[in-house]
């Protein structure tokens, strides 16, 4: 364990040490992991309101699994196989978990911190740079989105809704798909102007909590709106935690991920580049 540990600092620090050589001087220090180290301090204090989180997915998942779940009866699975209406819901809402812990973070208390708290200005005049600003609070995002993930695994584990041990693999699908939308929800965050546009965030969360196979199969949309919800980034994550937690992997799953992994770079790339033009203009 202690020789995996000083590997994975050697790891850490030549990835910092590669990324400071690439980069102009002033964007990056390698420092990131202290800006999650500060919000998690932060968050002691609000201990409640950070965990608060887990409960909305369980409270969905009693109302709808075992209330209406009683209604609906079996669904159809990824691979044809019957499962019971919680069965179905699980994993979706294990991966709207995931989203919105990242997207609380990466959007409404980032842009405290950027707009109103001015946070990062008085990090610049420490080693940090933006892109250790970027990095630090996509972390801290993921961190909050894989907590919730892990909290909610844990109940399906514990109530029998996982069949599979490729089960094991989702809450680190969740965390990737965390890590997206916390980088994409940074991104758009840093071009907002006013609380008014953080209507546009909740227009966005809102139909794909609803509407992305989470609650129904995709087979019951008409043709056309079965390629817009197939389009939405949380489709992609219900359908893998699905494959995931019902045991029906297949290739479809590398597309998920390969989704996930564009959706994530180009997250970053745009977040630290608008970080680099607000705060050293």
């Amino acid at each position: 364990m202690t020789a995996l540990r000083e590997l994975s600092r050697e790891f850490d620090a030549s990835r910092a040490a590669l990324l400071v050589r690439v980069l102009p001087p002033g964007l990056y220090a390698g420092r990131a992991r202290m800006l999650v180290l500060r919000s998690a301090l932060a968050s002691r204090s609000v201990w409640l309101a950070v965990v608060s989180g887990f409960f909305e997915p369980l409270f969905y998942l009693m109302a709808m699994g075992q209330g209406l779940g009683s209604l609906v009866g079996t669904v159809s699975g990824p691979a044809g196989q019957q499962l019971s209406y919680a069965a179905f819901i699980a994993p979706g809402l294990l991966a709207a978990s995931a989203m919105n812990g990242a997207v609380y973070d990466a959007t409404f208390s980032f842009f405290i911190k950027l707009k109103y708290a001015k946070l990062y200005d008085a990090m610049l005049a420490t080693p940090l740079g933006p892109v250790d600003i970027a990095l630090g609070e996509i972390g801290w995002a993921l961190l909050r989105g894989g907590m919730y993930s892990a909290g909610f695994l844990g109940i399906m584990l514990a109530v029998g809704l996982i069949f599979s041990p490729w089960g094991l693999l989702a809450l680190p699908a969740a965390l990737f798909v965390a890590f997206a939308f916390a980088s994409i929800g940074i991104a758009t965050t840093s071009f907002m102007r006013s609380w008014q546009d953080f209507d546009l965030v909740q227009l966005a969360v809102v139909p794909m909590f609803l509407f992305s196979a989470t609650f129904f199969p995709l087979s019951v949309y008409p043709s056309a709106v079965q390629w817009l919800v197939q389009a939405f980034p949380l489709y992609h994550a219900v359908s893998l935690m699905r494959s995931l937690t019902t045991g029906a992997v297949g290739w479809s799953a590398l597309g998920h991920l390969a989704y996930f992994a564009v959706m994530a770079t180009v997250g970053f790339l745009v977040a630290s580049r608008r970080l680099t033009t607000l705060l050293l203009r």
